[in-house]
């Protein structure tokens, strides 16, 4: 049997498109999520896949970084389905781990797919380092009103209570008003 992944991040659009071109392919079935694929955390379909896929079937994505963006994460992932017998293949991409070439090139696409990443991050520190030399950088919107914070500590309410009324934690109390 088939089975294909589709993974997009938050801000792409694209799942309907990787779902038909999978489809199209010949799965069977095909899970669909919305997570980033830096890390495996979150990844709640792919999990349920690896751990429904048997020993014949067939593990199908549109592009390898649909599955994994680390090197480490992808020959994880790999490395499991090949220890049950499971085929991996991406059709945008000659990579179908039944043959050792499509396995030598899925290393290699692997490898870029990382190196990738953390061009991208490297890149985003740097436009956030000149944006905040700029001024024009402030970091993430304040999502604690630290003023309501000092005026219920103010008017004796304990940090606890404090924290169950705005609904935060009893750290972001303590530190609001250490500051």
């Amino acid at each position: 049997m088939r089975y294909g992944y589709a993974r997009a991040s938050t801000s792409d659009k694209d799942l309907e498109l990787q779902r038909n071109a999978l489809l199209f392919a010949g799965c069977d079935v095909v899970r669909r999520e919305k997570v980033s694929g830096t890390s495996l955390k979150g990844s709640s379909e792919l999990q349920t896949l690896l751990e429904f896929v048997r020993k014949g079937d067939e593990l199908v994505v549109t592009r390898i970084d649909r599955l994994a963006r680390s090197m480490r994460d992808l020959q994880n992932i790999v490395n499991a389905l090949t220890e049950k017998g499971v085929h991996f293949s991406a059709i945008e991409q000659s990579v179908n781990t039944s043959t050792p070439e499509g396995k030598c090139f899925l290393d290699m696409l692997g490898v870029f797919a990382e190196f990738e990443t953390r061009l991208r991050h490297e890149r985003q520190m740097e436009g956030i380092k000149k944006a905040k030399e700029r001024g024009v950088y402030k970091g993430r919107k304040q999502s604690v009103d630290v003023m309501k914070i000092k005026e219920l500590a103010s008017e004796g309410f304990m940090k606890t209570e404090i924290a169950k009324r705005l609904g935060i934690g009893r750290a972001t109390v303590y530190k609001a008003l250490s500051d």
